[in-house]
């Protein structure tokens, strides 16, 4: 599975869900570290990064203002 990291805020997506934030910080970090899935021994760093960047991609879709919408 290789999917394209999707843009996450208006006008180009209107409803951006939990899982819609999970699977980008999941895609980058899957880039990022060119792995798809971590061996065990990276497993722990791979999934504190993800869950780090999605809550980072949370808090900055929060915060943004775009204007006209």
């Amino acid at each position: 599975m290789c999917r394209s990291i999707k843009t996450l805020r208006p006008p180009y997506a209107e409803q951006v869900t939990d899982a819609d934030v999970r699977a980008a910080a999941l895609q980058y970090v899957r880039k990022i570290s060119g792995f798809r899935a971590p061996a065990a021994h990276n497993a722990e760093s791979f999934d504190q990064a993800v869950d780090e960047i999605e809550r980072a991609t949370a808090k900055l879709l929060g915060s943004l203002q775009v204007r006209g919408h």
